[in-house]
């Protein structure tokens, strides 16, 4: 088992190569300057985002859409996920994440807009689209859309749902000696009481869940923040600096150069705000919109707040902190960091954890089972969330390090084909938008 783990280990770092990463960076700054910077159009989409009512064809609001997907995407990679970076890349590694997350809008933008253009409505009335839907309805590649539903639907079981259970599993465990049986039941049954009512369930929590759980991590992310005001301008200097004349060695920190504070915070954005990877726009094509620029606006404001607002701040913390010297990478790096500021910080933390790892295994679900719906039909999709309960409980109690590395590949090859969509269906992305872009 250590010799197939080791294989996987290999075949992610593979998958997640530079070749990837050039990709997926250069298709957001292609679409950036390909779409007009729809950056610009910011504020527009927030203020779209929180509207309820319905527009058009859809199953849920522009606002159910918005928090489903970032119910999937905020998740470890904002809190453990920068952390990792910044110790491997140095502090510089924030700012090349947050500029992932700026440019990372417009494709997001695109592939929301694509989706909802080439969505489809099934005879029971309930709206299906997607990266598959697109490939097969905008390029003619049913094949392609296949590919890319069968990379989603078994990454979604490592990536949005096992270790993701076993992460709330072991944090309740080892902070309040919690048995993990007892954390994957109540995970199983709450899981089961979300998805089984279908999308408007899930949207629903959602709904409720996110906003909730983002302002409480903003809020004590600032707290902590202006309780260590004396080092966060020494911070935001080393972040500047460093991000592209790297960091010299200090203490345990062996150095990092320009290149792995660039390296390591372009690919953890990435994996962060997943812009690109082609699962936020299945949820968005099941939005009521009056046409597909309003959501496409709705659904690129995710990346804003998941990078560009939540992934700084942890780096912040962590950078103020001063602990990414010590040696201590990943969770214990984070840990170390909030647990500067005594009672806010561990609570924070814990409390961000716990609602955005949850979060994630509910978003994911709908991502996996439209993917297998796809491949499969309308028969595949209660049998899959009855699997993905069962692995909600498996996950929790069983600690699968293979598991995590097979879907840190296939998540990776999910790209692909969604990219090659989004380049070559970007004239299609850009006519849509020069027609509705200036709509009220």
């Amino acid at each position: 088992m250590e010799k197939i783990n080791t294989l996987l280990e290999q075949a992610g770092a593979l998958v997640w190569g530079p070749p990837l990463i050039i990709l997926l960076f250069g298709t957001h700054l292609y679409l950036t300057f390909r779409l007009g910077f729809v950056q610009r159009h910011l504020l527009k989409g927030i203020k779209l985002s929180f509207s309820r009512k319905s527009e058009g064809a859809g199953d849920i609001s522009h606002f159910g859409a918005l928090t489903t997907a970032l119910a999937a995407t905020i998740g470890t990679g904002n809190i453990v996920g920068v952390a990792t970076a910044v110790a491997a890349g140095g502090p510089g590694a924030v700012l090349w994440m947050w500029l992932t997350g700026v440019f990372g809008i417009a494709t997001k933008y695109a592939e929301a807009l694509l989706s909802v253009k080439y969505r489809v409505i099934s005879g029971t009335g309930e709206i299906s689209g997607g990266p598959m839907y697109v490939l097969e309805r905008g390029l003619n590649a049913r094949w392609l859309g296949l590919v890319f539903a069968f990379f989603t639907a078994v990454a979604a079981f490592g990536i949005g749902n096992m270790v993701q259970a076993n992460s709330i599993s072991q944090m309740l465990h080892e902070s309040f000696g919690l048995s993990v049986w007892l954390t994957g039941v109540a995970m199983a049954a709450l899981t089961a009481f979300v998805i089984l009512g279908g999308i408007k369930s899930i949207a629903r929590f959602c709904e409720r869940l996110v906003p909730l759980m983002a302002a409480v991590y903003v809020l004590g992310c600032a707290v902590i923040l202006l309780l260590n005001f004396d080092k966060l301008p020494g911070a935001i200097s080393l972040i500047l600096t460093s991000a592209f004349s790297g960091q010299a060695a200090v203490g345990g920190f062996l150095g990092a150069g320009a290149k792995e504070a660039m390296r390591y915070g372009i690919a953890r954005g990435l994996f962060s705000n997943e812009s690109g990877l082609g699962s936020a726009p299945i949820v968005a094509a099941a939005a009521q919109t009056s046409n597909p620029v309003r959501q496409a606006l709705v659904s690129s404001t995710g990346t804003f707040w998941d990078t560009v607002v939540v992934c700084l701040l942890t780096g912040l913390v962590v950078v103020s902190a001063g602990d990414w010297q010590s040696g201590l990478k990943g969770a214990a790096l984070t840990k170390s960091a909030f647990s500067h500021v005594p009672y806010i910080g561990p609570a924070v933390l814990s409390l961000g954890l716990l609602t955005f790892v949850f979060s994630t295994i509910i978003g994911w679900e709908y991502y996996g089972e439209k993917a297998a719906e796809y491949l499969l039909g309308r028969r595949a999709v209660k049998p899959y969330r009855w699997l993905w309960i069962g692995a909600v409980l498996l996950g929790s109690v069983a600690a699968l390090p293979a598991v995590w590395n097979f879907a840190d590949i296939f998540n990776g090859l999910m790209a692909v084909p969604n990219l090659v969509s989004l380049l070559l269906l970007a004239p299609v992305a850009a006519a849509e938008t020069a027609r509705h872009i200036d709509e009220p």
